[in-house]
């Protein structure tokens, strides 16, 4: 599951309305350069670059959340200053943008999840013929991850350490995992093979079961599955690594 969401708003949505000359953009065109930004706390500040494919000048506005896909700028208490918070994009350009921390207490032991929204107004067309014409902003949103020091292994060695096993709920058969590391751990794929039967079972990570978070449990639905597996039951799963590049891993499955 790609770990970029996206979302459109009205521009009436937010609390400033941008007007710009030139022909409305048709879609969206402003490409982040990561799936996912990692800050190590000890850093001054990370950088993210943004790259501007349209055809005519767009408007862009950055923030950061805590996990709410209806934020907007406006809301407060983000320990996070991204800048430039609104700056132009002239065609074909490139923006540098910078995150910085700006060091509020969070926690020491675990990594901390954020949010860094790009929103993108386009253009608004001139004429008459346009007054009516609904103007939408699209919005990408990426992962953040503030990592702190001194955590006890890395970020790499997380997926190993996952403990999986089988559970029969009133839905059905589902695999819960659990994750015993300081780290988020975001999956792309989670499969359930079975030794003696040969299929394989592929497993729902649609919502937020994508993800399991540090000392968390997710579960993954196997609506394909109609009896228990058997003892020698695996699962085969990928995760995305810091750079958003998939890496596989098998476990076994405990009941």
């Amino acid at each position: 599951m790609n770990a970029r969401s996206i979302s459109y708003l009205s521009v009436k949505f937010m609390a400033l309305v941008f007007v710009l000359s030139g022909s409305t953009a048709a879609h969206a065109s402003v490409v982040i350069d990561n799936t996912r930004i990692v800050y190590p706390q000890h850093a001054k500040e990370v950088t993210v670059r943004l790259e501007s494919k349209n055809q005519a000048p767009v408007l862009i506005q950055a923030w950061l959340d805590k996990g709410d896909e209806h934020s907007t700028p406006d809301l407060t208490g983000i320990p996070f200053i991204a800048t430039p918070p609104i700056f132009r994009m002239e065609p074909g350009k490139q923006q540098v943008m910078r995150l910085a921390y700006t060091g509020e207490a969070l926690p020491s032991a675990q990594e901390s999840l954020f949010w860094f929204n790009v929103l993108e107004v386009p253009a608004q067309s001139q004429g008459p013929e346009h007054s009516n014409q609904l103007q939408l902003a699209f919005r990408s949103r990426i992962k953040l991850f503030f990592r702190p020091p001194n955590l006890p292994y890395g970020a790499d060695a997380a997926p190993g350490k996952l403990q999986w096993r089988r559970e029969l709920t009133e839905q059905g058969q589902v695999l819960e995992v659990y994750n015993p590391t300081p780290y988020y751990v975001t999956f792309e794929q989670v499969q359930l093979l079975e030794a003696q039967h040969g299929p394989t079972h592929q497993a729902s990570t649609s919502g937020t079961a994508n993800m399991v978070m540090p000392g968390g449990r997710s579960r993954f639905e196997l609506p394909n599955l109609k009896s228990p597996p058997g003892s020698a039951a695996t699962v085969e799963f990928q995760t995305l690594d810091d750079f958003g590049v998939t890496v596989s891993h098998r476990a076994k499955v405990s009941t």
